[in-house]
């Protein structure tokens, strides 16, 4: 395993990087972002630096509706005149990348294609039926544009990045998606050099939203004896809905009936980030996102009733390398990885790494009596729970 991804975790196996792992967190933004994303005003362009190539897309986030994904249509304006024999191809590729170019000292590649497809639109090859966001774009190239589309697979993870130690550089572990324009002889030749003044190059991404209607909210009931108690602690956690949106206040409610002789001192409720590496192994590792003690006590023989509020976010995470986030486009702000959405049927293993959150409730219990300290425990229920960005208004 290369260094650079070996320090991102603990419990990973070599063969992530020996072959090319999936990632899976669903990736999605704010809604005043993909407002002025998808605002047919705005365009993406990229010009290749030998001038012939000039990449167009609407937007660079593409919705996995769990059963489909958008389409990604673009076009590519062509100046032939130093093309020669030379054909124009555009490219559309799922790679993890699992560790920073600044590392390349030995012609090592530190980026491994996941899911690639290839369409050649000059000579006249690819001839897409023309959508309206073909349209758009036609008007905005002007003379010898060509359209071109690719169909992203549903089997594929969503763009997801590592977040970075802080004396970390160049790009994040993770996986993105790129589409490329550029001039070759041939299509797929590995031995054929493309040129990087051929080439033009804009990164996307595959996002996720919340379903638009959420479920049932989780519950756990725990019961607990204790040493030198005749009678245990009932404890009791339960949410409103299933999934929440990130930044969204999460209310957790909470009762309990202690009926030993001993004092619930106080209320932990942490949130685990846990990532599932299902492809090549049953590898798990799981990063606390959210700590809170709350300072409510119920004496023996007492009971509580209480709606405990928390906000799990990266912003009090920042610090904490490898845990997983929604794929970035350049520098960009970036939340915690949304939960992985599951199309009913497709294989777990496809998709490489899986991520989930539980939360945690936990009474820490005194001991009390001549035992003190031995006799002390704690009370631990856990829920489910989901965290993901809101689909934005159209």
């Amino acid at each position: 395993m290369p260094l650079y991804i070996r320090g991102y975790f603990s419990g990973f196996s070599d063969t992530l990087a020996g072959s090319y792992a999936f990632l899976r967190p669903p990736a999605n933004i704010p809604s005043k972002r993909f407002q002025t994303i998808t605002n047919m005003s705005k365009v993406f362009k990229k010009t290749s630096g030998n001038g012939g190539l000039t990449l167009y897309l609407g937007k660079r986030d593409y919705v996995d509706h769990v059963d489909s994904v958008d389409q990604v249509d673009g076009v590519v304006k062509l100046d032939t005149s130093n093309f020669g024999d030379r054909k124009v191809f555009v490219q559309l590729a799922c790679a993890f990348r699992y560790g920073s170019d600044d590392l390349d000292v030995m012609g090592l590649c530190f980026r491994k294609d996941i899911w690639i497809q290839h369409v050649q639109i000059y000579p006249d090859d690819h001839k897409p039926a023309i959508s309206a966001m073909h349209d758009t774009l036609l008007k905005k190239a002007g003379d010898d544009a060509r359209p071109f589309s690719f169909q992203i697979s549903t089997n594929l993870p969503c763009s997801v990045s590592l977040q970075p130690g802080p004396d970390d550089k160049g790009k994040a572990c993770g996986v993105d998606f790129e589409v490329k324009t550029y001039l070759a002889n041939e299509k797929c030749n590995a031995d054929e050099k493309i040129e990087k003044k051929d080439t033009a190059r804009l990164i996307v991404r595959k996002v996720q939203y919340a379903p638009s209607q959420v479920g049932a909210g989780p519950k756990a009931e725990v019961c607990k004896n204790f040493m030198m108690s005749d009678k245990p602690v009932h404890l009791e956690v339960s949410l409103d809905k299933d999934l929440y949106f990130h930044g969204e206040n999460i209310p957790i409610k909470v009762k309990i009936n202690n009926e030993s002789n001993k004092m619930v001192k106080k209320i932990q409720v942490t949130v685990e980030q846990t990532t599932d590496i299902v492809l090549y192994s049953a590898d798990k590792y799981s990063k606390c996102v959210f700590t809170k003690e709350f300072g409510e006590t119920v004496e023996a023989g007492g009971t509580m009733e209480n709606t405990l509020n928390i906000v799990p976010l990266l912003s009090d995470n920042k610090e904490k390398r490898g845990l997983a986030l929604d794929g970035r486009l350049k520098d960009e702000d970036t939340n915690l990885a949304s939960t992985t959405m599951l199309r009913q049927g497709v294989e777990r293993e496809v998709l490489g790494i899986l991520v989930s959150y539980k939360l945690k409730v936990n009474l820490m219990v005194a001991g009390g009596g001549l035992l003190g300290g031995l006799t002390s425990s704690d009370v631990t229920a856990e829920v489910p729970v989901m965290l993901m960005h809101p689909k934005p208004e159209e």
